[in-house]
Formats: structure tokens, sequence, C-alpha cells
């Protein structure tokens, strides 16, 4: 691949990120994948050249641009490339079904869906239903992971148009097309747990102030950095915490396809990560896997996000891997860091740290729809937020953006409390809370007390229907390795949390799982185990 084409004029636009790191450090490692390396250099030409062939495609300023790609070369590739040409990024969670896909693609107004060959059969699907142009691309070189799946490699259909191969042969663009700082960059869906998937707005100016504040602090990155890409880049916090923030110091991304603690171990150790991000699900994943293998990474510091990180597993990371664990708290809506424990402030366990520079959180009375009503240090209430990394709304619903922006804050929908010190504590989800014969029952709460018990690995704890409270609280639980869950330890693990939590809060029923269902980030999706018991 050629040199790097020049740098556009100072731009608000988010690909100046990768611009400006090529511009500064060429020939630096920007990302690792399998056996191939790429150099800063090769990365943005890959990323003009895709721009390239998306404009001789008829493309430009302000089209919407859909990506169905997993943890390969081409996400950051077509991510920058589309951003570099003036247009906007709608990353699709890679494990989206047809419908789902076709949802996005109708919602957001894209001309085109860029999927892998991976993941065809619903990208197929979904872009048929939607009425929108479907591009191709390979998988990537393969990043055998060492547990399940075959790691990717797949090749496309002979009859799909192939965007890597027209971007191979285009003349890179000359260089980024500036925005304005009130440009839409990026289009992100929400999970959907309250209804159909809502697109989260977020300007050049939002993701870009997240990226420069957050890679001073809490991030802390230079240029000699090494991140393990373990989660999907097709989500705020793998997408912007994890690659722009990465990219944004010239440091090195060694990417996986899938994760897997097994492999996440082995690349961390062959080469050489100082950092990692993840969620709670993954640092279990990460501990089971270093009981088994006793290499440990030259690793400098660790960040948990998504969900809460029990005290006693943070600690028993930092004990395993001998790195201090970073716990913090963000939305999609935020762009997505709000607050986080951070190097060289005293860490909380417990907390999710300081507000970032430039944000501001406060706790408001959360039965005040219209207006916010802040409430003083150490009172629950709803977790909002003021800043630079709001989002601009809602696309297409401003009922919606109406009901979450109120008063110049961001409503959050979580439950926390803010103590003296300024330090945030999250209680839980306000749709998560278990009322419980009228009482108020957080389960983040008795989950961190249950994680207490020497038999338990992993807990959730969720409402289950009951015909004279209202609610039941109900822990699903996964055991240690080598503890046989039976009658006899659920009665035994109730027993002992309601010796540890108020008689309406301790879990009358226990039931054991092997896996919990998850959703594309690792995080423990409760609205689906709540209604197996529906």
């Amino acid at each position: 691949m050629s040199s790097p084409s020049p740098v556009s004029p100072p731009s608000s636009s988010v690909a100046s990120v990768l611009a400006e790191s090529a511009a500064r450090r060429p020939a630096h490692p920007a990302l690792v994948f399998g056996e191939r390396s790429y150099s800063y250099a090769e990365l943005w030409d890959g990323a003009l050249r895709y721009a390239a062939a998306l404009r001789e495609r008829g493309l430009g300023a302000g089209d919407r641009v859909a990506l169905l790609l997993p943890n390969t070369p081409a996400f950051p590739m077509a991510y920058y490339g589309v951003l570099a040409l003036g247009c906007t990024a709608v990353p699709v969670h890679e494990h989206s079904r047809a419908p789902e896909i076709a949802h996005v693609l109708r919602d957001s107004g894209a001309v085109a869906l860029v999927c892998a060959a991976s993941l065809l059969p619903g990208g197929t699907a979904g872009a048929r239903a939607a009425g929108v142009a479907l591009l191709g691309v390979h998988d990537g070189d393969g990043d055998a992971d060492g547990c399940d799946g075959d790691g990717g490699g797949r090749d496309v259909s002979a009859e799909l148009p192939r965007l890597d191969r027209e971007a191979e042969r285009a003349r890179p663009l000359d260089g980024l097309v500036p925005r304005a700082p009130e440009d839409i960059a990026v289009v992100l869906y929400t999970s959907g747990t309250t209804g159909a998937p809502k697109g989260v707005m977020l300007t050049h100016h939002s993701v870009l102030m997240n990226i420069t504040t957050t890679a001073r602090t809490p991030f802390a990155f230079d240029g000699d950095d090494v991140l393990l890409g373990t989660l999907p880049l097709s989500h705020t916090f793998g997408q912007i915490c994890g690659m722009g923030v990465c990219f944004h110091a010239g440091a090195t991304l060694v990417l996986m396809s899938r994760f897997c603690g097994t492999r996440a171990l082995d690349l961390m150790a062959a080469h050489g990560c100082t950092v990692v991000m993840g969620v709670p699900t993954m640092y279990l994943a990460l501990l089971d896997a270093a009981g088994r293998d006793p290499r440990r990474p030259p690793l400098d510091r660790a960040y948990s996000g998504g969900s809460s990180l029990p005290p006693a597993v943070l600690r028993r990371v930092e004990e395993v891997l001998g790195a201090p664990v970073y716990e913090g708290y963000g939305l999609t809506e935020t762009s997505p860091s709000v607050s986080y424990n951070q190097p060289g402030i005293p860490r909380r366990p417990g907390t999710v740290g300081l507000p970032i520079p430039g944000v501001e959180v406060g706790i408001a009375a959360p039965d005040e729809a219209r207006r916010i009503r802040l409430l003083p240090d150490g009172e629950r209430g709803e977790i909002v937020v003021r800043g630079h990394g709001l989002m601009a709304g809602y696309l297409n619903r401003p009922e919606a953006t109406a009901e979450v922006l109120v008063d110049g804050w961001l409503r959050t929908g979580d439950i926390g409390l803010r103590e003296e010190d300024g330090y945030l504590r999250v209680v839980d989800r306000k749709k998560d809370v278990v009322i419980r014969g009228g009482y108020n029952v957080y389960p983040r709460e008795v989950e961190e007390v249950l994680l207490g018990h020497p038999s338990v690995a992993q807990a959730a704890v969720v409402g289950v229907p009951h015909d004279r409270l209202g609610e039941e609280v109900c822990a699903v639980l996964r055991t240690v390795p080598g503890v046989r869950p039976d009658p006899r330890l659920a009665e035994e693990i109730t027993v002992w949390s309601g010796e540890r939590l108020a008689r309406y809060k301790y879990p009358r029923r226990i039931v054991f799982t092997e896996a919990f269902p998850v959703g594309p980030t690792g995080k423990i999706l409760k609205a689906e185990l709540a209604g197996f018991f529906r």
C-alpha cells in the first residue's frame, strides 16, 4: 500500500483520530490481527481506499452507511473510510438477526450495508427486506480463538459486489472531508430492552471530545501501550473507548474476532498487552483461564464497564493479573464515558469514580419527569448527566428525546447516589428494580452479597411474578467449578443471604444455570432472564 495521503486542514471529523496518528507515526503498528500487523500508514491508506470505493458508488457527505462487521481489520478500514468521506457510520451488532438488521436499515435511512462474509445470511435477508444495497467484504486474515468457532476467514459469494476488492483497486481519497462539529458522525442503536432499538445520534464534536478527554484520564494512553481488543467494535465501549482512544494515542490494538478467556490470555502474553478493557463476564473468564495458564502479561491497568464488577471479583482480578482495575460508567447516549476511577486518584471499589473532565453528574428526583430537581449528596435518585458528550437525540424520535433530555440534562434511567466528595455509586437500573411487597430491592446490592458465598461464581438477580407480593426476588446463580448445584445448596444460600440482607431483600427463590444469556458485549440480559419465569 502507498503512504498515507496528506491530512486535510483541521477538521471536526472523527476520522482525524486515525489520520493524525498516521501522519505522526506512520510506521508504528496500529493493529494486530492473527499473524498480520498493520501500520498506521497502511490502516489509514486502507480507510481512504474504502472511502474512494464508496464515492465511486455515488455516496457522499451526509449519507448513512451501515456496517455489519465483526472484529476484523475490515471494521476500522470501513468505519474510518465512511467517516473520511463525510458519511455517517451506522454500526450493527454482529449478533443481530435479519428482522433487527432490517429495522436498523429502515430506521436509519441507510443507503448501503457493508457486510462481512460470515454474517451474510442475516445481512442479505435484512438488506433485502429494507431494500438497501448490500456490499460484501472478506472476513479477514483469520484469528482462530482457541475455544469454539473458526475465527472467520470466509469468502464472499461471487454474485455479490466486493467492496474490499473495489477498495484495493481504488485511488485513495486525497484526504478526509471536513465536517462541522454538530454533524452526525455515528448512529448507534440501543439494545431495545424497552421496545424497538432507538438510534442514538452522536456528533463529531461529542465523540472527539470523549476520545481526547478520556485518552488523558482515565485511560492514560501513550504511544507505547498495547490494548487487547476484546470488546465488539460495533458497540460504543469497544469502538470509542477502545479503538478510538487507542488510535488517538498512536498505540497498538491487538484485535480478537470473538472473546475467549483462554485465547485472550494467550494474546496478552504473546503481544505484551499493557491495557485491557472488558465487562465483568470477560474478567470472570480471564480468571478461569489464568487458573490453567501460569503465564502473565505485562499488564499495567485494566478497565471495567457495562455493569457492576463486584469488589470481591475486582480484588481477585488484581491479585491474579497483577494490575489495578478501574471501574467506570457510561452510556451510548453520552458518547459514552461519564465517570471513572482514574490513575493518580484514590480508587474506591464499589463506585464508578469521579466524572471525567467536562462532564457533570447529578442525582435527581426520579419521579419528576418534566423537570430536573437535584437531590443532596448521599440520597438515592436518578443519575443525570450534562456536558460535552450528550447525544444530539434519538433519530426520528423527538418525543423519546424530549423524555430524556430535560433542562439540559440527560436522564439516564439509572439509580445511584453521589458521595460528599463526588464519587458516584450506581445502584441499579430503574427498570431492573424489584418491587417486593411495596419495598424497592436493588439487584446489584443482592448480587454483591451472593458473590461473597464461596460456592457462587456468578449471580444475577431478577424479579419474578408473585400473587401476593407482586414480585419475588429470584437469584440465578452459576457455581464455582467442582461444586454441584442441588436443592440443599439452594437452601444453604437462601439462609446465608437472609443473615446478611434485610428480610424483604434476600432471595427466596434460587435457580442454578451453567450459562447466562448475554448481549454483544457480554452483559447479562436480565430482561431475557426474567422472561423465563413469566
